[in-house]
């Protein structure tokens, strides 16, 4: 299927294609089972062009935009969930700069983001603080011409080996989510440590860290937009970061559906191969229509995004349905290798466990659902 690629999107796809067989591939299962963080392949990437496709050209980029970031995410996924996301969260912590940064702080941190020669990550969540960001904890004092920083986020996916944290922090507990304020923090400024590296069950090639800010001081042109506006800044963010979750997600479905085809073609049972069975036909016309269907949501979402349309409901919509399908699809892919499928010989297994984080970071589908539902509400109301 064409999906209405452009030339250069062809290629970019082919590209990642052929870095996801040859360089992904043989070393996944080892990077899975050691928790391996892929420096080796982010050099590739950079080199492939990756982390530049949705910076803005004065600043050393592509110019290009979300849905080149989710085709490239997507093909890495068919191959391993933990090392897409050396990409794809690397462009969550970079959008807070892109969105809503100074022309200084893109001038400073962008060409080297987008050259690849650091990582980013993005700072939000916290112990008491998942989807309730009004309960943040960690706060932002201004102290002269400077900002200390006390507190600790938890969950960073690339947390301890970035080179740049956007982070929210409570300027003004009083005041809620209005009261956040959002920061560039580099790596190596005293105070910023990094606390527990989490064991995962699943995306284990990623780094999950604790990030600790104890005294940890951020001179005054760090903030990014103006004191309260942190919580706007996550929300712009996330709104152009979760088509990405959902392009992982799909390229986790997708890759397990192709597993699964591959062995139903191989495996024999009764004299013929399984995929000759009508319950297991059915069974994998169900995953691939899912995943098609999810595709479609995906790519269109990234194009509105592109297009300067508001998307805030289509990406919260888009994430669910991904990560949703991504969740179905790698259990059915377990369920068609049978017993061989629970174990860890057979790489079908890993998807299943990848997949599910999906549904949870970057806004649970519980919450992500109120959104939509929300957005339904406002709709509603305009049209009465």
């Amino acid at each position: 299927m064409d999906y209405f690629l452009d030339d250069f999107q062809k290629e970019l796809v082919a590209t990642a294609r052929r870095i996801g067989k040859e360089k992904i591939k043989p070393v996944a299962a080892e990077y899975d089972l050691n928790g391996t963080f892929p420096h080796d392949l982010v050099k590739i990437f950079a080199d492939a062009g990756f982390y530049s496709l949705y910076h803005p050209e004065e600043y050393g980029g592509l110019g290009r935009g979300v849905l080149d970031l989710v085709l490239v995410t997507e093909e890495l996924s068919k191959f391993c969930g933990g090392i897409s996301l050396a990409v794809a969260a690397t462009a969550l912590g970079s959008f807070p700069i892109i969105l809503s940064g100074s022309d200084e702080q893109k001038q400073k941190y962008l060409p080297d983001l987008a050259a690849g020669k650091h990582l980013a990550a993005f700072c939000l969540t916290e112990a008491s603080a998942g989807s309730d960001a009004g309960s943040i904890k960690t706060k932002a004092e201004k102290k002269g011409d400077k900002y200390v920083l006390n507190g600790s986020k938890v969950f960073i996916t690339n947390g301890g080996n970035a080179g740049i944290y956007t982070v929210i922090a409570s300027t003004d507990p009083d005041k809620g989510t209005r009261g956040t304020s959002a920061f560039i923090v580099e790596e190596g400024t005293p105070g910023l440590k990094v606390g527990k590296y989490e064991d995962k069950m699943g995306i284990r090639a990623s780094s999950t860290a604790e990030m600790v800010f104890e005294d940890c001081e951020v001179p005054e042109e760090n903030l990014i937009g103006r004191v309260g506006a942190g919580f706007a800044v996550a929300m712009k963010t996330l709104d152009r970061s979760r088509p990405g979750v959902a392009a992982q997600a799909l390229g986790i479905g997708q890759g397990a559906l192709d597993m699964a085809l591959e062995y139903a073609k191989t495996r024999e049972q009764f004299g013929q191969s399984i995929i000759q069975f009508q319950a297991l036909q059915f069974m994998l016309a169900d995953m691939s229509m899912k995943a098609e269907a999810a595709r479609a949501l995906v790519y269109q979402t990234a194009r509105m995004i592109d297009a300067g349309l508001s998307a805030s409901k289509e990406s919260a919509m888009c994430k669910v349905v991904a990560s949703d399908m991504a969740m179905e699809v790698s259990t059915d892919a377990v369920q068609v290798f049978g017993g061989y499928g629970y174990m860890r010989d057979y790489p079908v297994e890993k998807f299943m466990r990848d997949a599910k984080i999906t549904q949870i970071y970057e806004g649970t589908n519980q919450i992500l659902r109120m959104v939509v539902a929300r957005h339904l509400i406002k709709e509603i109301g305009k049209v009465s």
